[in-house]
């Protein structure tokens, strides 16, 4: 079992920057493939980025890419989300979600194949 909770989110100005940060509990953190979703209001959840156990090739929404970085700390049990350059369309409820198979190097798309998810942290870029 997992726990996952996130922090850092909050109200920053276009162009500006904000670091998400996820904690989990749970002995098996590191062997878990860890992804960040948002959800805007009246939108459908959407992915953002997701980086396998190993933390080699993460992957992007074409909607951030270049701009949002994924990276975890297997130690400290940690999953953070870069963001900068960000944009009035990235204002939604971030999520951090976690899929359960062991060690896989394959990155998981979509919600329905992550096991476990955090309460989410709002975040809000004004123009």
């Amino acid at each position: 079992q997992v726990q996952l909770v996130e922090s850092g989110g909050g109200l920053v100005q276009a162009g500006g920057s904000l670091r998400l940060s996820c904690a989990a509990t749970g002995r098996t953190f590191g062997s878990y493939s860890m992804g960040w979703f948002r959800q805007a209001p009246g939108k459908e959840r959407e992915f953002v980025a997701a980086i396998p156990w190993s933390g080699r090739s993460p992957y992007y929404a074409d909607s951030v890419k270049g701009r949002f970085t994924i990276s975890r700390d297997n130690a400290k049990k940690t999953v953070d989300l870069q963001m900068s350059s960000l944009k009035p369309d990235d204002t939604a409820v971030y999520y951090c979600a976690a899929d359960r198979t062991y060690y896989s190097e394959t990155i998981a798309l979509r919600e329905g194949e992550y096991d476990y998810w955090g309460q989410g942290t709002q975040v809000t870029v004004s123009s």
